[in-house]
């Protein structure tokens, strides 16, 4: 089959962006399966009418979100992806892991939690000049590398005051500590997945290509889109 039998009314723009390119067939999870249409040199094909349905479902669910202030965390650590991550997310001013995944950030908040407090205090302390005044300068140095450290590691979770309460999640596979914390905690994902997902891991799936800077940037404004509206209820 050619990819031009996935390209219909409302799917335009999906098909651009490259995201019915799915993986080989051999690495396909097995609940993949009624997204796949055939293949195209040895490239499994999604059927993006599926896939716009999909999507239009997560919009509506992330609109929803948004009206009741609900916070949402967005995660993708792929080189590929990480920035559109970190630009959605501070576009709608919510949290976002986009490098990697810190264990415990869901699993064990209280402890995370306390981390985000000891950067916070630290870098008020330097602002103001207060640490200056109780340290020497080879203890300032010390305090600059954890302050450097933790910023690296807590940046876009540091406004983070309690577990999120849904989570966008950029390959499930790909961040599975981050997928299985959020489904242990019973935090809905909503899940922008290729063929080598497992669907169970989302409760709003996307399916669709995962590693295209495009398809992820463009799922991840209509998002974002979503969400803005939403909050205009």
């Amino acid at each position: 089959m050619t990819t031009e039998t996935s390209a219909g009314p409302g799917v335009d723009r999906l098909f651009a962006a490259g995201a019915h390119f799915a993986q080989v067939k051999s690495r396909r999870h097995p609940t993949m399966k009624p997204f796949v249409l055939g293949s195209k040199s040895k490239v499994e094909i999604f059927d993006l009418v599926k896939t716009d349905a999909q999507l239009a479902a997560a919009k509506t669910a992330i609109a929803a979100l948004a009206r009741d202030g609900k916070t949402i965390l967005f995660v993708g650590g792929k080189r590929e992806v990480s920035d559109q991550v970190r630009e959605a997310a501070k576009r709608i001013n919510q949290p976002y892991v986009a490098g990697r995944w810190l264990g415990g950030t869901i699993s064990n908040f209280v402890e995370i939690k306390k981390r985000i407090d000891r950067l916070a205090d630290l870098t008020e302390k330097r602002s103001s000049g207060e640490l200056s005044k109780l340290y020497t300068k080879l203890e300032r140095v010390y305090i600059d590398r954890e302050i450097d450290r933790l910023t690296e590691r807590l940046e876009g979770v540091r406004n983070l005051s309690k577990r999120p309460d849904a989570m966008v999640i950029i390959d499930t596979k790909a961040e599975a500590h981050a997928s299985k914390e959020a489904k242990d905690a019973g935090i809905p994902v909503i899940g922008v997945m290729s063929s080598d997902c497992d669907l169970k891991d989302a409760a709003f799936p996307i399916v669709t290509n995962d590693a295209s800077r495009a398809t992820v940037t463009l799922v991840l404004d209509e998002l974002a889109s979503a969400y803005e509206a939403g909050l205009k209820g």
